[in-house]
């Protein structure tokens, strides 16, 4: 898909601005150019019902997830182009339409064309492209739409689907609150990896009330092991400290606004209970799965939410000492899927091979430190694994970047710019990252 969207005078100058900054590296400005507008020029479909349709990239629907981000560097300019800012709403009010169209869905058609797993085994219809539960499918939506009032006072995006599809939220993770004795999810996918099915009869393996609210997949799209999803938990926890602050300050819901907040503490109770273990050779870290019944999983995945991205979605201090002790984990050959090449090291994924590191992972690492030197290196490491194709992939070979995995993957080039943009001074306004200055 080719959009046929002009590109913004307003993007064009933050190019040109972040191309002098980069002067005396040419190959770094390159990468901006082409990933900074990729999102723009190749993914965005204007619809007649003022939504805004985000093509993932070389998968032919929208998630909820990856349309989020693909867009989040824009919000720099929403702030003055209400060009810009009109595109983002209408993302925001196309993700609150699928939301109320099915909470549970992951992915979706531009039209109800029946295209994607129509063949698996739950609850499909012809506007889904897959319908596997991630609790971050329904927090970036929120988030995103937070971010754009923040950056630009406009509300015009919180219409009623909005206000219907928060409600939907919330029920929804009450609901899976009590996986086991009030949800009537289940997925099963046949003739596929144990990764892309629940075990259980569809169930997903037994989990224990906790507070935490339950998920089917991780951000990957890959099984949860164990059900509660810790940094989706904690994404979870402060995108609904942003809807208590919509509906406090812009909705006039005082009863949405104190259901958003009496969840947020419920499930940060259960974070705070079940998902801290003590680890001999980092002390009390972060687990990033348990189901509440004393079994976890100590690793972390390139994908976000993810336990080396939590302060970048807001959930503690970049100085947080239990999270400094969890990055330092997670940046060791203690968590299996860090992995240390000729090429390059970083954080890898079970959804892609053994030694395989993202691009994504490499810029949230970046995001997440306050040394310029290791942001830069970490561009500059971006830059230098792009197989020489000008653009970010999903995951790389550490000793060998020519074998990757997607080459057209809008999130990771968002990341890229993204990293740009904050090491030359340039933060989404009203995110973590503009709040604070990481300090690692």
């Amino acid at each position: 898909m080719n959009s046929d969207l002009a590109l913004p005078a307003s993007m064009q100058a933050m190019i040109d601005q972040v191309s002098e900054h980069f002067a005396d590296t040419p190959r770094l400005a390159e990468l901006f150019r082409n990933c900074f507008p990729n999102t723009w020029q190749t993914t965005l479909r204007q619809l007649s019902d003022d939504t805004t349709f985000v093509l993932t990239g070389d998968i032919p629907a929208m998630w909820l997830r990856d349309s989020a981000l693909q867009v989040r560097p824009y919000l720099i300019l929403a702030a003055s182009d209400p060009v810009v800012a009109d595109l983002l709403a209408g993302v925001v009010r196309r993700q609150f339409r699928y939301i109320n169209h099915d909470p549970y869905a992951n992915a979706f058609n531009a039209e109800p064309n029946g295209q994607g797993h129509q063949d698996d085994q739950t609850t499909m219809t012809d506007w889904l492209w897959e319908r596997k539960y991630e609790i971050d499918s329904l927090c970036y939506p929120l988030q995103l739409a937070y971010l754009l009032w923040k950056a630009t006072g406009r509300s015009d995006h919180l219409d009623q689907y909005f206000r219907d599809g928060a409600s939907k939220i919330i029920e929804l993770w009450r609901r899976e609150q009590f996986h086991t004795e009030q949800s009537e999810y289940t997925f099963i996918r046949t003739d596929c990896p144990i990764t892309d099915t629940l075990p259980n009869n569809g169930l997903g393996n037994p989990v224990a009330h906790t507070g935490m609210t339950w998920s089917g997949f991780r951000p990957s799209d890959d099984t949860c092991i164990y059900g509660y999803l810790v940094p989706s938990n904690m994404f979870a926890v402060v995108v609904l400290g942003y809807l208590n602050e919509l509906a406090d300050q812009v909705l006039a819901d005082p009863l949405l606004a104190a259901s958003a907040a009496s969840l947020a503490a419920e499930i940060d109770a259960g974070i705070q209970r079940y998902a801290l273990v003590e680890h001999p050779n980092h002390g009390q870290i972060y687990a990033y799965e348990t189901d509440g019944m004393d079994h976890v999983i100590l690793m972390d995945d390139a994908n976000v939410p993810s336990l080396m991205a939590i302060p970048y979605l807001g959930y503690c201090r970049f100085d947080d000492p239990i999270y400094l002790r969890t990055r330092q984990f997670v940046l060791s050959e203690d968590n299996p899927f860090f992995y240390r090449g000729s090429a390059a090291e970083g954080v890898g994924s079970p959804h892609t091979p053994p030694r395989y590191i993202w691009h994504i992972a490499l810029a949230v690492q970046g995001l997440t430190s306050n040394d310029p030197a290791e942001q830069r290196r970490l561009l500059e490491t971006m830059a230098a694994t792009d197989a020489g194709t000008g653009l970010m992939h999903e995951g790389f070979d550490v000793d060998d970047p020519q074998a990757y995995t997607r080459p057209w993957f809008a999130w990771a080039n968002a990341m890229y710019a993204e990293l740009a943009l904050q090491i030359c001074g340039y933060r989404v306004p009203g995110s973590p990252l503009d709040r604070q200055t990481p300090a690692v």
